[in-house]
């Protein structure tokens, strides 16, 4: 079992940066690969960007590549999203998950651990 908890979630204005945080509690992080997704009203749920479990490989949306870096330090059980040049587009719910592959799946159906998710809204 694996707990996760975001944070770092807020309200900025577009063109501005957030940075997200998901820390991990339970099994051992690094045994996961790590992904975020984000829900905004209405929406269905979408992959935003994911990362394997030594972090070496990454991979992003086409709406946010570019834009967005996703990163991990095992050390402290701790997933990161750093969100630039943000957009009102991007205004959802955003929520980590871990997957018990090795590579970093682009597929919800794949991860088995979510977070409860932290909003993220882009004023315009």
């Amino acid at each position: 079992q694996v707990q996760l908890v975001e944070s770092g979630g807020g309200l900025v204005q577009a063109g501005g940066s957030l940075r997200l945080s998901c820390a991990a509690s339970g099994r051992t992080f690094s045994s996961y690969a790590m992904g975020w997704f984000r829900q905004a009203p209405g929406k269905e749920r979408e992959f935003v960007a994911a990362i394997s479990r030594s972090g070496d490989s990454t991979t992003y949306a086409d709406s946010v590549k570019g834009r967005f870096a996703i990163s991990r330090d095992n050390a402290k059980d701790t997933l990161y999203l750093q969100m630039n040049s943000l957009k009102p587009e991007d205004t959802a719910t955003y929520r980590c998950a871990a997957s018990s592959l090795g590579i970093a799946p682009t597929t919800r159906a794949y991860y088995v651990y979510w977070g409860q998710g932290t909003q993220v809204t882009v004023s315009s």
